[in-house]
This record gives structure tokens, sequence and C-alpha cells, in this order.
């Protein structure tokens, strides 16, 4: 299989296309960046003190973990009832599950990812005053994070310790129906929302981890 294939093909504009795809460090830098430099504002510039920036920041992380299940769930996965619709939902995700190997595809481009973690720290800043920032940098900590485990759960083997859950309960989201298991770096909120999935020991246990044992052959 070639790699154009493997990657599939979004836009018929060649520089359009090549904007689709990033290598994960460059987003992963972006938002651990940003997360920090938003973390050290609150606290040399604004005066914030630590005891009050950390329980800000975790509270913004724990908060992403709620807004990447609902997205998941409500925007990628969005009934195609519509030529439109169908466009939207592959460009966004669809095409990620046509072919889970593609490294380039597992995060936002750099263009996207810079304008994202504007519009938070912005939203934030409008809607919290000061506080925005600490908690900001925690939602764009808890993104960042959730990039590089979606990223590992796709190019490396499962490890051989819990994070290993992670990886099972990702790969039933794949490969058991797309219907359950929602989250990707936490099961928290399919717990809450019932979308846990059956325990398909079968379809887990090494579908990503046979497809980079090859790649890293």
């Amino acid at each position: 299989m070639s790699s154009q294939n493997k990657s599939g093909r979004l836009f018929r504009n060649p520089w359009v296309e090549a904007l689709t795809k990033t290598h994960i460090a460059v987003p992963l830098s972006l938002f651990y960046a940003t997360s920090s430099l938003a973390v050290w504002y609150s606290i040399v510039h604004l005066g914030i003190g630590v005891r009050s920036v950390a329980p800000l920041f975790l509270t913004g992380l724990v908060f992403f973990t709620l807004i990447e299940y609902l997205v998941h769930r409500h925007v990628y996965h969005m009934p195609a009832s519509s030529p439109r619709r169908a466009r939207i939902q592959y460009v966004f995700h669809g095409v990620h599950h046509e072919h889970p190997r593609d490294k380039s595809r597992l995060a936002l481009p750099p263009v996207l990812s810079v304008v994202v973690s504007a519009l938070f720290i912005g939203l934030f800043r409008l809607s919290m005053g000061a506080s925005g920032f600490a908690f900001g940098g925690g939602f764009l900590t808890g993104y960042a994070t959730y990039l590089l485990v979606h990223y590992s759960i796709h190019a490396y083997r499962p490890p051989k310790n819990f994070l290993r859950a992670l990886w099972k309960h990702h790969n039933l989201h794949h490969f058991a129906g797309d219907t359950s298991a929602f989250g990707v770096s936490s099961p928290l909120w399919d717990h809450v929302f019932g979308t846990m999935p059956d325990d398909q020991r079968a379809k887990a246990d090494q579908p990503f981890a046979a497809a980079s044992g090859a790649d890293h052959s």
C-alpha cells in the first residue's frame, strides 16, 4: 500500500492538503509552551499566588477531559444526515478512522494549533478575568496530553503498566464499535455518561500494537 493510500486525501489543492498534516512535536511544543507561559504570566505578572494558580490549573485540566469527551462524541461522530454533514464529519474525524495508522493526522496542524491556543486563552480571559490564564494553562496542558496519549496509542505498543488500559479503551472505540469509548486521555466521562464499551478482549488486545511493531521494525 502506498503512503498516499495510508493517509488518504482530503483536498485536491496540494497546498491545502499539506496544511492538514503535521508532525506531533509541533502542536505538542506549541500547547505545552503556551500553557507554561500562561501559568508563568499568572504568577509573575498578575501576582496570583501558587496556591491559587494550582487549583485553577487542575480544574482547567479536568474541564478539558469533559470537552474532549463531548467534542469526540457529538462533533467528531455527528450523524451524517446530509452530504454536507458527512463531508464535515469525514474531514474532522472520519479520515482518522479510515486511516488510523496515519501519524501525520493525529493532531491539529500548526496553523490551527496557534489559532486554537489563542482562542481558548482569550475566551477564558474574557469569561474568568485574570484567573483565566491559569485555568487556560491547565486546559491546554490537558489538550497537549490528550494529543500525546492519542499519538502514542496509534504509534507504539501498549506499555506493560497501568497505562495499558488507555490503549485497550481506544482500541475498542476503533475496532469494536465507535458508539462508545469516546474518552481518549481518560475513560472518566464514559463511566459518567454510560458509554463504556463491553469488555471485548479479543478485539481490544493488540490491533495498534501489531501495526506499530511493523512500523518500527
